[in-house]
């Protein structure tokens, strides 16, 4: 959508079988359109740490965004403002707050490489992997012989909590989200992320 006032128009028509609890505009308005105890329809085809019908399990926000620009400060504030009340109500996690390009990372992209999820991090409103050494070039599987870095890594990432897809659309949705800057295939990083992230935040199947 071109714009908060497209999107509202969108989620709030029935032609179009798409909605979410909360819009956030580019100034930090906040819409609710979906009570937070309904169902919204956001989410889609796709599966979170074995949750397949993520929309009755779920909180859906949307935010104003065109064409992966940075997203504004005013956004920002409205976005943890909104998530912080969220956990609390309904006693969710950090690790519980993802993205759409997580549960459907075949479909779906938003919020981008550009969405700060650091920040949120710091805020305890979601998770961030421990600072890395970046080396970029060693891979211990490689060495060992113990099964290919790809192997390795979608084992890792579904373990996490990844839908079961092929390997590089894997890879490139844990990039969008927590390595923007990286490219090519696997590297020790992937691997070192990726690992820290399963043993820091253990996925809960429930």
């Amino acid at each position: 959508m071109d714009s908060a006032a497209a999107a509202l128009e969108r989620l709030c028509s029935p032609d179009f079988e798409v909605s979410a609890h909360y819009l956030i505009a580019i100034d930090g308005e906040t819409f609710c359109l979906v009570n937070e105890d309904l169902r919204a329809w956001h989410a889609g085809a796709g599966s979170w740490g074995g949750v397949t019908d993520v929309n009755s399990r779920s909180i859906g926000i949307e935010l104003d965004n065109v064409d992966g620009s940075p997203f504004p400060e005013p956004q920002m504030a409205a976005l943890e403002t909104l998530l912080a009340g969220i956990m609390k109500r309904w006693s969710i996690s950090p690790a519980r707050v993802i993205a759409h390009s997580d549960m459907a990372p075949a479909r779906k992209r938003d919020p981008g490489p550009k969405f700060d999820w650091r920040r949120l991090a710091l805020a305890d409103l979601s998770i961030w992997p421990e600072e890395m050494t970046h080396s970029l070039t060693a891979l211990p599987e490689r060495r060992a012989g113990t099964g290919s870095p790809d192997a390795a890594f979608r084992a890792a990432a579904m373990e996490f909590g990844y839908p079961d897809v092929a390997t590089e659309t894997l890879l490139a949705a844990f990039r969008r989200r927590f390595l923007p800057h990286m490219d090519g295939s696997v590297t020790a990083d992937d691997l070192t992320a990726i690992r820290n992230l399963v043993r820091r935040f253990p996925v809960d199947r429930s």
